[in-house]
């Protein structure tokens, strides 16, 4: 998870942006002088575009014709920039919207990218009419369709069961200990240690596809404020995939696509977790009217495709409920990480958001009432009494 803060295309001076150490920048701005003739760049137009929660950086840079490109800081030592170069090759043979990579200094961790947009999704959201909204999410459901059609055993490192309590084990690490320096009992030790195994077990039962494992409004484009608002042409006037049993699901014309971002993390792992991070974001909350229209949507949309997606809505539901329940456990413990170790305090602001999300999953279903009870004394609530559609 690397969520980053939002764009701005404000030009400013090259020397705005703060260097860890005058030798990168010394480096940064030779290489960026080789490349500026044969890019058409104007160096001294070089500015921030977005900070990353990991320690990428981008900046945006002028070109003479009035356009713009991206620059991606990402040190050797901390950031290794093959998967993000393997993933956007994958991705634009998929056929979706990503940066295109126009030079790339691997040993010093300087890369040039198209530029795919000044405002992202968040940007262009009406957080108090989610219906308002539906347009630019059945956008991106699409390119989540899109991109899981393409997907293929043994091409992209497995979202195992190892690599789930990994995440997991964030939660335990870095929310309850370091940050809520909570130290379990040996029930509530127990109970913890029963209940992640439990989504682990639940989440390794969805079919496996590719995964963005960040897909959410903020790592999503839209070309221009015009288009994102464009309403999309009706059902039936959308081409085909060209898969055969596919059902008609791209919006026409270039103009209403969104472009993807971020997505060097993607793995091959559970259908359900794209969904569920583009539904309950990190940054902004939906009502479950509005979660449940786009999740049906999305998941008639996948069984037209062809997409391994469970034959009853109410089971492929409950499944991105549990996958859900994972990331929100992971991100909480992550948003503590980064403010405990980066000093990066802004993340921790959501952290609310998540125990939210938590809870009302956890109290959904009998399984997890013990979870439940241990994250109440955790953060000192009180236990739930009850939520809209009750446990199954």
């Amino acid at each position: 998870m690397t969520p980053h803060t939002e764009p701005t295309a404000q030009a400013g001076a090259a020397q705005a942006i703060s260097w860890p150490d005058a030798a990168r920048q010394a480096a940064f701005t030779h290489w960026l002088a080789t490349i500026s003739g044969p890019q058409a760049l104007l160096p001294a137009s070089v500015r921030s575009a977005s900070a990353d929660a990991s320690f990428r950086r981008y900046f945006r840079v002028d070109r003479a014709d009035g356009g713009s490109r991206i620059v991606m800081d990402a040190p050797p030592a901390l950031e290794d920039c093959k998967p993000f170069v393997k993933v956007a090759g994958l991705m634009r043979q998929a056929g979706l919207q990503v940066p295109d990579i126009l030079a790339w200094d691997e040993a010093q961790g300087f890369m040039l990218l198209s530029d795919v947009g000044q405002h992202t999704l968040m940007q262009v959201l009406q957080p108090d009419q989610p219906q308002a909204n539906q347009a630019l999410f059945l956008q991106a459901v699409d390119e989540l369709v899109r991109w899981q059609l393409a997907s293929q055993p043994g091409v992209l490192p497995p979202y195992d069961a190892a690599l789930l309590k990994r995440e997991l084990a964030l939660f335990p690490d870095w929310y309850i200990a370091r940050h809520r320096r909570f130290v379990p009992n040996a029930k509530q030790q127990g109970i913890l240690d029963s209940a992640l195994q439990l989504i682990v077990s639940r989440n390794l039962a969805a079919p496996s596809v590719y995964v963005h494992r960040d897909f959410m409004p903020r790592n999503l484009m839209v070309p221009t404020l015009v288009a994102a608002r464009a309403a999309l042409p009706p059902e039936g006037e959308r081409p085909s995939l060209g898969r055969p049993g596919a059902s008609a699901i791209i919006p026409t014309g270039e103009q209403t696509r969104l472009s993807i971002l971020d997505f060097q993390d993607a793995v091959y792992g559970p259908i359900t977790y794209d969904i569920a991070s583009l539904m309950r974001d990190a940054f902004i909350s939906w009502d479950e009217e509005f979660v449940l229209d786009i999740t049906v949507r999305y998941w008639q949309r996948a069984q037209k495709a062809g997409l391994p997606v469970d034959a009853d809505f109410g089971d492929f539901y409950r499944a991105v409920e549990w996958m859900g329940l994972q990331r929100h456990l992971k991100v909480a413990g992550i948003f503590a990480r980064i403010t405990l170790r980066d000093g990066k305090p802004k993340y921790l602001a959501d952290a609310p958001r998540f125990i939210g999300y938590i809870r009302a999953t956890c109290n959904r279903y009998r399984e997890l009432g013990p979870l439940l009870q241990v994250i109440d004394e955790i953060e000192g609530l009180q236990a739930a009494t009850g939520y809209a559609f009750g446990r199954v």
